[in-house]
């Protein structure tokens, strides 16, 4: 059994089922029993008992937000504060200390918003200490409460052809809001005299899931400038004491993402601008020496974001989404984390089979379109490099374009475009940004350049009713200092107003049923996709190598992705140098590896881009295409479901991941490439646990005749396997 196990077990107070392995049976043991405490629902198997709930105390102390898993309770009186932040599945407490519910700066002015002093230590908070602590008279003030339930943050047009089952939307779930004003004996009487300030907060049925955002209304008669806020500000408890500072801090209990996030990594902690866990220099009580422990979490834009508020207009901040792990477990903790982009976003589960086509000219167009329909594709992208111009204002062009659309329409497949953004100039150097770009260069949103560049896209995907952008180089996250751009008035306030400007686009592509292929973090925006692994010099590699590559990069990149939100790459025709060692075409000539290339893609649940000018140019080719595609939609729930990562590529052995579902008929889909040049016949662990399967298993190889078997102590059964030289096969679990 894999040694984290036990320990997990300890740490949340039982024992751990150790049956030995078998000496006949190879693979990981992931948990079983050991994930949750024996006798309990675990909720990434069941989540339906875990319904949100706002609990208000009788005598009006106090507010609860619980749904089983996570609890946050907000002291009322004489301050609103948070004064618990509990991991109910494994009983531990989050905070240790009081902070204020969020902080501003106006005009100028500081303010926090909320918040008690007085607690006497922070390594820990006693509830008998919340009597004798009291509000800071120069924080804003609570006032009152509502509850509700949770609302959508946009609209969504959904493609249910493309989505293995339908999903809510909103994410169920309830929602509190509380109001903060000046109090009357704050010193500043200025411009906070005639704010309120709201915190709102949401927590959703099924998933150790909150949510947390500010609004700021200006209730007065004179404009008020919001030059700073943070939405977000916990005391958490430290996972580690470290006297000294180790080269690698661990965090603490928390995964915290925002939807203010960017920065072209194609990873959310790459993305995560907002989310900053610092030093907290009032905790002088800790073990650490130098009082460095990152242990205060703050969500707060780095720089500005410098918005003036009208008379009786409001501010929104972004939101913040924070998740409460149950294990220190790398598979569970991934299993939660895309729990939460299926629930947060679940247009991630939109997952169609798209061709990159290489010429925009009609005849090329039409005739992808023709075979992407003989072979079950869904979607073509009219691809970087293939004439295709989304900045062309001739009526005439849109046109043109439109006219493919609906001919693809007409076959059941969505046709869009390539844009770039990032990464190039604008029309003038007056309409860039003004200072260090992610990529060199960076267009200027607020600049008129940028309006207009946005204002073309929505005009050009209304036009010719479009069904998908590729927008490559999304806004990185770059700022503009200069001072006569006309929607940001200098630095302070451009790094926001761009990021505005961008997902309110991508927001508006969502609602109109738009599909965003989108190299960054945008998911919670509206973004469909990014890169599962994507480094382009390796298509020059010669084609043997490819095939393993590509697998490490779906095993990796399915760790904190769906595999609905990764797309990878198949070059058809030569790209990025290679020669005919590195090349598909001819596809008849090839076709062995192009048929590995599609077990490797469908049989991951994860769509890869197609670039040429066809899919297959001899019946045998087209044969193999269709069979896999197919192969995907015949399996298409379970295979866009959990996937759990059991052995890696390396070319030595066989490979091998499990899709996982107890919600379907298929509750599992087991994928073993064998990358030798012989057979390999062997029996493997596999471990059931998430598939909901308690007892016995029907398991069948591909569309044979299924067996029972009985599953161990440890939710597993011993599977004996024959894989074919340089071949693959599946095993679905019922």
């Amino acid at each position: 059994m894999n040694s984290l196990f036990p320990l997990l077990a300890l740490v949340l107070g039982f024992e751990a089922a150790s049956a030995p392995m078998s000496a006949s049976a190879e693979g990981p043991r992931l948990p079983s029993s050991a994930s949750h405490p024996a006798g309990a629902v675990d909720w990434l198997i069941n989540p339906a008992p875990f319904v949100a709930r706002v609990i208000e105390g009788a005598d009006g102390k106090e507010v609860e937000l619980s749904n089983g898993l996570v609890r946050r309770i907000i002291r009322l009186r004489p301050n609103a504060t948070t004064v618990a932040l509990d991991n109910l599945m494994t009983g531990a407490p989050l905070l240790r200390a009081v902070r204020p519910e969020a902080r501003v700066e106006l005009d100028g002015v500081k303010y926090e918003v909320g918040g008690l002093v007085g607690q006497p230590i922070q390594n820990y908070l006693k509830p008998a200490w919340l009597d004798q602590m009291r509000a800071d008279p120069a924080a804003l003030r609570f006032v009152g409460l509502k509850t509700g339930k949770t609302e959508t943050r946009f609209a969504w047009k959904k493609h249910r052809e493309w989505m293995p089952g339908d999903r809510p939307w909103p994410l169920p779930g309830v929602s509190l809001t509380l109001e903060f004003a000046r109090a009357d004996a704050h010193p500043d009487a200025a411009a906070s005299a005639a704010v309120t300030i709201q915190v709102h907060y949401e927590l959703y049925d099924g998933l150790p899931l909150l949510s947390k955002w500010i609004t700021v209304r200006n209730g007065g008669g004179q404009p008020v400038r919001l030059n700073a806020f943070t939405s977000e500000i916990l005391a958490a408890v430290e996972p580690e004491s470290a006297v000294g500072n180790p080269q690698r801090w661990e965090l603490p209990g928390l995964q915290v993402e925002t939807d203010y996030a960017f920065g072209g990594s194609m990873s959310a902690e790459g993305s995560a601008a907002s989310v900053h866990w610092l030093a907290d220099p009032s905790y002088t009580s800790q073990v650490n020496y130098d009082l460095q422990t990152p242990c205060l979490l703050e969500c707060r834009p780095p720089l500005g974001p410098d918005q003036v508020i009208e008379p009786g207009g409001t501010f929104e901040s972004f939101r913040t989404f924070e998740l409460v792990p149950d294990s220190t477990e790398r598979e569970r903790r991934g299993l939660a984390q895309r729990r939460m982009y299926r629930a947060l976003a679940p247009w991630v589960t939109e997952n169609p089979v798209l061709m990159h086509v290489r010429s925009a000219k009609p005849d090329a167009v039409r005739l992808a379109v023709d075979q992407c329909a003989a072979v079950g594709f869904e979607m073509i992208i009219l691809t970087f490099g293939s004439g295709f111009d989304f900045e062309n204002h001739a009526p005439a062009y849109q046109a043109q374009i439109k006219e493919l659309a609906d001919y693809a329409r007409s076959k059941g497949i969505a046709l869009g475009g390539y844009s770039l953004l990032a990464s190039r100039g604008a029309a003038t150097a007056a309409d860039n940004c003004v200072g260090k770009a992610t990529f060199g260069v960076m267009p200027c949103l607020g600049a008129q350049w940028g309006r207009d560049y946005l204002a073309q896209l929505r005009h050009f995907i209304s036009t010719a009713d479009l069904g998908v952008l590729e927008h490559d180089g999304s806004y990185p996250g770059d700022t503009c200092a200069s001072t006569n751009h006309p929607f940001h008035r200098g630095l302070d306030d451009s790094q926001w107003v761009q990021w505005r400007a961008i997902t309110d686009f991508y927001k508006w592509c969502r609602g109109q049923g738009v599909y965003l292929n989108i190299p960054d973090w945008y998911f919670l925006n509206g973004g469909n996709k990014t890169g599962m692994g994507y480094r382009e010099v390796n298509w020059s590699l010669p084609r043997e190598y490819q095939e393993i590559i590509e697998r490490q990069n779906i095993f990796d990149g399915t760790w904190e992705k769906t595999p609905g939100m990764g797309w990878m790459f198949v070059p058809l025709t030569e790209y990025q140098g290679g020669g005919a060692a590195a090349t598909i075409e001819p596809l008849k000539d090839h076709l062995p590896h192009y048929e590995q290339r599609l077990a490797n893609l469908f049989g991951a649940g994860v769509i890869a881009c197609y670039r040429g000018p066809r899919l297959y140019d001899s019946d045998a080719t087209k044969a193999v295409v269709k069979k896999w595609v197919d192969f995907y939609k015949r399996h298409r729930a379970i295979l866009n479901s959990d996937l759990l990562h059991l052995r890696r590529a390396d070319g030595r052995d066989l490979d091998y991941l499990l899709h996982v579902n107890p919600a379907l008929k298929e509750k599992g889909l087991l994928m073993v490439y064998n990358p030798l040049d012989r057979e390999v016949s062997r029996t493997l662990n596999v471990p059931l646990y998430y598939s909901g399967l308690t007892r016995t298993a029907s398991i069948r190889e591909q569309e044979g005749k299924a067996r029972n078997y009985a599953l161990d102590r440890d939710y597993a059964v011993a599977l004996p396997v024959k894989v074919p030289a340089h071949g693959e096969t599946w095993f679905v679990v019922e």
